[in-house]
């Protein structure tokens, strides 16, 4: 068998397992071997029967004399075993688990690996894992792995199935990894580690396997982006630009504002690269606010002036009719003609010809849209994309310029190993006049003094506010989880009965979105409820204070995000979290956003904390989950990518390594 082949196609897995397998993002043998364990139940320790003490963790062998059920006075069914080694007699407990006295024979000899404990006057084994002793020990007497589990799926029954895959040799691993680099950083074969992590016979083999195996996953994520870089400069280029200095400083001295230095900087850098013969595929990251949209509708001119089209796309159709309403407000005065282009939306009739921008969602990809003199493709929140859209649109327009923007906080450490394929450009300065807003951690306690002050800024300084609840609907499984629907009832009819509140969340269809926000832009609104779908694309310089409920279980990133709806008018702006919790680690992760207020440092700081699974969240694009590596290990990342940067020249000399990466960049394009 290869590492290909189904779970389904292994012995003891049918139909009913596969699918319960699945929703572990098991479905290859691969999948099945790479799941990892997250901890090991130390069993090694195994003792005589007659040496055991209470609160002991330890593994006995011995032959069963009897096992039985018994019954409380509740009803409820114990099962008890005496076990004997022949040093001494032990009574073993389990409870209601009445097939073990089938299961488990009398007169054979067993291994049972728990707890010693107290049970009434004796001394007795409590629910521990057993196996007999005619095979190899996987589930005791040793150091047990324990693994991520689904309903029906157990880690002894993983333990079970990735055993005998690795015992019988079934399974054909090959080691990728070319020799030179494991002998420079004394590893382990890929055959050892995926050996040694499921079964190790000490700590230092766990050591070792997980050393091999996160170095993998960061050379191979290195190799991937640096193949996709080669790959992209090898591209012919579709249009070749020049650029029209003169009219592009005119244009910028026609804006309304002063670029930021920070600004003038990365122009520079996407002027240079629209004039090269070489596809640009640059990354600009900046925090909220810090205007990404105004460089990209510059470098727009640079392509209208060419006399060729651009086209930006966006993750929601909030975000895309903002672009467009920023993009139509500095560029229609040039001359520039721009449509927007939604799921709701119809591509115009008229001749497509002389239309020179074009917004829109992913309906840029679905809709018989022919762009046929596109120079440049913007990608806004490019993460929130899956890779498979994003070819797909620039596949729809030959080879183009390609910028991705974001301004969700990426470390420094992630943007390096994720997008070692693009050019870095880093937006690190805001347009003077942008105050900070002031943020604070409301307590419980003070939910009551927070509602009144929020009242009073509404009525007596004519401010607007957002409150943001993480669901749409109320949860059975997190009933305590402020549900933005339930929440609006509550707050219209029990704490703001006197004031105007609008519902937005992302289950309303496109017109009811747009005119609510229109509503509470035109100030026909006093409070805004909402769900985290105006995180990206929402700019309405009056609205002054954002209040976010369950602050605890939002990211800093996105905390971060949400915080940048407000001030972005000349009022002070402020930001309050809102948390049922009075203390421990949240706290303190929330407090952070008291004193921050840039969003790469939270998001590094969320990175330690939490790790980028949780800061970006499973449904998004883009970030893969580390199954051993920490993109929190700079050292691990700088060595692999050196090793990949060596190799990536010579890649024709690995047939292996060369076969490894085709398969992870195939099952890395799949989206989530």
């Amino acid at each position: 068998m290869d590492l290909l082949t189904s779970v389904s196609d292994l012995r003891m897995i049918g139909p009913v397992y596969a699918k319960r397998l699945k929703k572990l993002g098991i479905e290859s043998l691969r999948d099945l071997i790479y799941h990892f364990p997250f901890r090991y139940d130390d069993f090694s320790l195994i003792s005589e029967i007659s040496r055991v003490q209470p609160g002991e963790v330890l593994t006995i062998k011995g032959r069963v004399l009897s096992i039985k059920n018994e019954y409380t006075k509740a009803g409820k069914r114990i099962q008890k075993a005496v076990v004997s080694d022949g040093t001494g007699k032990i009574e073993i407990v389990w409870f209601n688990q009445p097939f073990l006295v089938k299961t488990i024979k009398a007169g054979e000899w067993y291994a049972f690996a728990g707890k010693i404990d107290w049970f009434g006057k004796k001394i007795v084994m409590v629910f521990p894992e057993h196996e007999s002793l005619k095979e190899r020990t996987i589930h005791t007497s040793r150091l047990v792995p324990i693994y991520p589990e689904t309903y029906g799926i157990s880690s002894k029954w993983l333990r079970s199935r990735i055993a005998s895959l690795l015992n019988e040799n079934l399974l054909d691993i090959k080691d990728f990894l070319p020799e030179g680099i494991k002998d420079k950083d004394k590893m382990i074969s890929l055959k050892e580690a995926l050996s040694w992590i499921h079964f190790p016979d000490n700590k230092e083999q766990i050591a070792a396997a997980r050393k091999r195996l996160a170095f993998d996953e960061f050379f191979l994520i290195q190799l991937a982006a640096l193949k996709r870089k080669e790959e992209w400069q090898k591209r012919p280029l579709s249009y070749k630009l020049l650029l029209h200095r003169e009219k592009i400083i005119e244009f910028v001295k026609k804006l309304p504002f002063s670029l930021t230095n920070a600004q003038k900087r990365v122009l520079r850098e996407i002027l240079s690269d629209l004039t090269k013969d070489k596809p640009m595929n640059r990354l600009l990251e900046g925090d909220v606010g810090s205007g990404k949209t105004i460089v990209a509708a510059v470098a727009i001119y640079a392509v209208y002036l060419n006399g060729f089209q651009s086209i930006l796309m966006a993750p929601t159709e909030i975000l895309a009719s903002q672009h467009f309403q920023t993009l139509k407000q500095f560029l229609s005065p040039f001359g520039l003609k721009i449509v927007l282009l939604t799921g709701n939306l119809k591509p115009p009739k008229d001749n497509q010809e002389k239309i020179d921008v074009y917004v829109g969602t992913h309906a840029l990809i679905q809709r018989k849209v022919e762009f046929a003199r596109a120079a440049l493709v913007v990608i806004d929140e490019q993460h929130r994309f899956g890779v498979e859209q994003r070819a797909a649109l620039i596949k729809k327009n030959t080879n183009p310029h390609v910028l991705t923007m974001t301004a969700t906080p990426i470390p420094r450490t992630i943007a390096l190993t994720l997008y070692g394929d693009l050019d870095l450009s880093f937006l690190d300065e805001m347009p003077p006049g942008r105050q900070r807003v002031k943020t604070w951690v409301v307590p419980k306690i003070k939910r009551g003094a927070a509602y009144r002050w929020i009242r009073e800024r509404i009525k007596g300084e004519k401010e607007q506010c957002f409150i943001v609840c993480p669901l749409i609907e109320e949860s059975e499984t997190l009933k305590s989880i402020k549900a933005v629907t339930t929440e609006f009832d509550r707050l219209s009819k029990e704490i703001f009965p006197d004031l105007r509140l609008g519902l937005l969340h992302g289950k309303l269809k496109s017109k009811e979105k747009e005119e609510i926000i229109n509503q509470f832009r035109r100030g026909e609104l006093d409070i805004l409820v909402s769900t985290p779908v105006i995180e990206v694309g929402v700019d309405i310089p009056q609205a002054t204070i954002m209040m976010i409920e369950d602050a605890d279980r939002f990211g800093l990133a996105q905390l971060h995000q949400l915080r940048g709806r407000v001030g972005r008018g000349e009022k002070q702006s402020f930001c309050l979290l809102f948390t049922e919790l009075n203390g421990g680690k949240a706290i303190e992760r929330l407090r952070a956003m008291e004193k921050m207020c840039v969003g790469a440092e939270l998001a590094e700081l969320d990175l330690k904390i939490r790790g980028p699974g949780e800061i970006y969240g499973t449904a998004q694009h883009g970030f893969p989950r580390l199954k051993i590596a920490s993109f929190t290990d700079l050292e691990l990342i700088q060595k692999t990518r050196q090793a990949a940067n060596g190799l990536i020249g010579s890649l024709s000399k690995f047939p292996l390594l060369r076969q490894e990466l085709e398969s992870y960049t195939i099952k890395q394009i799949v989206p989530d």
